[in-house]
């Protein structure tokens, strides 16, 4: 085989890895979106020639070539650039592969400048579920701390999650949060119920080295465009947090994450809790960047005081990624740090399991 070739196979192999991914996701549309690729996808239009000649990795867990075709698909059906293919799309999905297959194949060619532009940008989610996630944890801290919040959220996109305090949730047989809004998010849940205790938020802000404007009507194409067309309650949950972020001019700083860090850590904010969170953002720093960061947080904690505490909320994955995202919090001045639960990625299901002192 070829060097050409096995560059192709690669590929190839990156659409059935994801189609995979997808299925276990709930994205059925998506999963045979990104099988029909794998199978069928030729070098004889200039968008099958970039995706089959992809010069980095194109798997998951690199440059996540199957998401940037599938989004850039995605965004011509929601901006109403292509009926045909909007035609085969959920809600009305074609019968047949072929016909979906064909319509896939006539966008490539008509829309060509277009797709390649979205190539050529890594994808950008912000999924509003994994504030269910987050919520027990900033429940957990104020129950620790009785004090109110102050917010620092790394790779925040277009911060809806920075606004997790403005939605409604039922966690369990707890109803939180704030019952009249638009969005509602009521995740599968095991284990204890959460800390019930109010939580006052100060102070938020967030860095993203590409933030999106939730203003913005092509920054909302391109957010939307990444969720899977045939997960309609996530598409209306987004647009709806989009409405409250922008009504609230929330704004993301354009920012390397450590520049953004060594700046933020630096004040003292006495009688509340400095809480630095990420949700799946930060395996995507390199090892050098992690190991900086670590060291950044590390260094607030030891400045951290009774009056002025510091706690640090992660949603990542971790060695056991097939059992979802590790819920970790660590609270200074005294340095615990416990895992408290693990979360679906997409925010699907919750298995909690609590900060040992308050379970």
């Amino acid at each position: 085989m070829g060097e050409a070739a096995q560059g192709q196979e690669v590929v190839r192999r990156a659409f059935a890895a994801q189609a995979k991914a997808c299925l276990e996701l709930g994205s059925p549309f998506t999963a045979r979106l990104c099988e029909l690729a794998a199978e069928n996808l030729s070098a004889d239009h200039p968008v099958g020639q970039i995706v089959l000649g992809w010069k980095g990795d194109p798997s998951p867990g690199g440059d996540s070539v199957p998401l940037r075709l599938a989004g850039a698909l995605h965004a011509l059906v929601l901006s109403n650039r292509d009926p045909a293919l909007a035609a085969v799309y959920p809600p009305q999905v074609a019968d047949r592969d072929a016909d979906l297959w064909a319509a896939v194949r006539g966008a490539c060619r008509i829309h060509a400048g277009f797709i390649l532009d979205r190539l050529a940008s890594a994808p950008q989610t912000n999924e509003v579920r994994r504030s269910a996630a987050l919520l027990p944890g900033f429940l957990t801290i104020a129950s620790l701390f009785q004090k109110p919040l102050v917010l620092s959220e790394i790779g925040a996109s277009a911060g809806l999650n920075l606004q997790w305090d403005r939605y409604g949730y039922r966690l369990g047989g707890l109803a939180c949060g704030a019952p009249s809004s638009p969005v509602e998010i009521a995740p599968d849940w095991t284990g204890p119920p959460p800390p019930e205790n109010a939580v006052d938020v100060s102070e938020r802000a967030g860095c993203d080295l590409n933030p999106l404007d939730p203003a913005s009507y092509e920054d909302r194409l391109r957010l939307l465009s990444y969720i899977w067309a045939d997960q309609a309650d996530r598409l209306e949950r987004t647009r709806q947090a989009l409405s409250i972020a922008a009504a609230r001019r929330q704004t993301v700083e354009r920012a390397d994450a450590l520049d953004w860090l060594t700046h933020r850590l630096q004040p003292v904010h006495a009688d509340r809790v400095h809480v630095v969170y990420h949700t799946i953002a930060w395996q995507y720093l390199p090892a050098a960047a992690q190991k900086k960061g670590e060291t950044l947080i590390a260094a607030a904690g030891e400045r951290a005081t009774s009056a002025a505490p510091f706690a640090r909320l992660q949603m990542e994955a971790d060695e056991h990624k097939h059992d979802g995202a590790a819920l970790t919090l660590q609270i200074w001045p005294t340095g615990k740090k416990h895992l408290i639960g693990r979360a679906d990625f997409h925010g699907r299901w919750i298995k909690w399991t609590g900060w040992p002192a308050l379970s």
